[in-house]
Formats: C-alpha cells, structure tokens, sequence
C-alpha cells in the first residue's frame, strides 16, 4: 500500500502513529511534567514518605500536577490495598504499617543492612553495653537491629519487641523529632501508662520533656520504662535530616548510670553519623 495512503487512513481512523523514540518520548513526558501511570502510585508513596505530616489527595497533587480524579483513585486503591491509611486526627492520608515494613524489608534485604550491623558492632565494642537501632511503628518503637553486650548481666528487648513511646529514650527521640504541632497531636493521642514511679504520665510534663530533647539531640531514660534500667537514645536522620530511626544503647543501673551514658553520647552521635553515610549514600 502506498505509504501517504496508508498514512492518510490512520489520521482519518483517529490512530495516531508514533513518530518519536522511546528515549525521546521519556524526554518529552518529563518536559511536560508528566508522570508514567505505572509510577505514579509509587510517586504519590514518595510524597507521603518525605512529608512529616498526614497528607490530603489535594496536597499530595500539589506535589505531582496530576488530574484531579487520578490522584483521588489512586490514593482510594492505596487505601483499599493496605498501603495508606486515613489519619483520624488530622484527616489526612499516612503510610500504612504495611508500606512502612515494605521499606523497612528493602533497606535490611539491601547490602546497607551489613554495614548498619557493623556500626553497631563498632558503638557496643565503645559503650560495653547492649546497642539497638529501633523504627517508629504503629505499636510503638520497634527493635530492628540489635548488638547484645558480652555480660552476663543484661536486660534483654528481642529484635522485634515494640516498646512505649513516652517512656524509653528511642520513643522520645522520636516524638521530639516530629514537627511540633503534630508532636502535640501525638503526646494528646497516647496513652500514658505508669510502667515505673518515674515514668511521665503528665501530658504537660512529658511535653516540656520533648521540648528540652528536641533542642539537646538526644534523650535518655532514667528508669522510666523499666525499674533498674539506663538508656540514652539519638535519633539517625535521613539526608534532608528528618527522623528515620533511633540509635541507643541501654544497660542496668548496677553498671550504668546517667553520668556514664552522657559521656559515651559522642559514641552515639558519631554512630548516627555513620549509619545515615551507610544507609543513604
């Protein structure tokens, strides 16, 4: 068939015929701002994860320029699928447990999960006592990682025990480490057991706490969790330096004291330093 006929008929059946490269057309899309559909769940994922808030579709769109109904259908599917969930108190959209485990599983199957155990195999030979890398979590702060330390007196939290928020050092590093008018959200939204006679179970006490971790760069735990038991905790923070995880280290008041905690702090900041080089570089 004559190749100007054969032309002719696609324009006249509304077939329109390819006349760039795929590079080129990659090219053009980015030019134009545009998003291929099988990336924009995981762009609207990327939003959500880099945001230290709940989200909106309408937010989230301001991020992507996408149509309107596209973001909403495809926030309605991530919601349905388990990977968002609707944040009740400031009615806005959160990863799930499950996207977060889904990260959590690509970092610890990556080759970055051996050099983040070696540098706490590094913080536990300086400190002499049990190190933990430790992720915030629906019920409470997970322990990720863990390097136990060689005596024969310790206290042991199994790598996969949730610990409290509001009484350990790893969860008030965390809550610290939140934008401050959601850490309110957050203190105003847990429960604040007594676990021990010096735990904080004042809303207003425990927030004045946050305040003075937020500004020193670490937190401790003077036997507010468990009786007997010291912990000094400093959060890991990505490249943007937002909170991704807690590195602490505890040990029982018959060996440790805060005054000994406070002098291996530096330990500490030093291990997060390198953990973030180790993680993300």
């Amino acid at each position: 068939m004559n190749q100007d006929l054969f032309q002719g008929i696609l324009k006249v059946s509304c077939i329109e015929v390819p006349t760039i490269c795929s590079d080129e057309r990659q090219k053009k899309m980015a030019q134009d701002g545009r998003i291929p559909t099988n990336l924009r769940t995981l762009r609207i994922l990327e939003v959500l994860g880099q945001s230290d808030k709940s989200m909106s579709p309408t937010e989230i769109n301001q991020e992507l320029g996408l149509p309107k109904q596209t973001v909403h259908r495809l926030c309605k599917t991530l919601i349905e699928e388990g990977y968002l969930v609707r944040d009740t108190t400031a009615k806005g959209l959160r990863p799930s447990r499950r996207a977060r485990e889904m990260a959590s599983g690509i970092l610890f199957a990556s080759r970055f999960h051996v050099a983040r155990h070696q540098v706490l195999l590094d913080v536990a030979e300086q400190v002499s006592e049990t190190v933990n890398f430790v992720v915030p979590e629906d019920q409470g702060m997970t322990y990720l990682d863990r390097v136990e330390t060689d005596w024969p007196f310790r206290i042991q939290l199994p790598i996969g025990t949730h610990v409290p928020f509001h009484c350990t050092a790893s969860g008030k590093t965390f809550l610290a480490n939140l934008a401050p008018s959601f850490r309110k959200s957050m203190v105003e939204s847990i429960h604040l057991d007594k676990r021990t006679p010096n735990t904080y179970t004042d809303k207003t006490k425990l927030m004045l706490e946050l305040n003075k971790i937020s500004k020193q760069g670490y937190a401790l735990d003077n036997e507010e969790f468990v009786e007997g038991m010291i912990a000094i905790a400093v959060p890991v923070c990505d490249p943007s330096g937002k909170f991704f995880a807690a590195l602490a280290f505890h040990g029982p008041t018959q060996r440790l004291s805060i005054a000994t905690a406070l002098r291996n702090k530096d330990v500490l900041l030093d291990g997060a330093n390198r953990l973030t080089n180790a993680i993300f570089s």
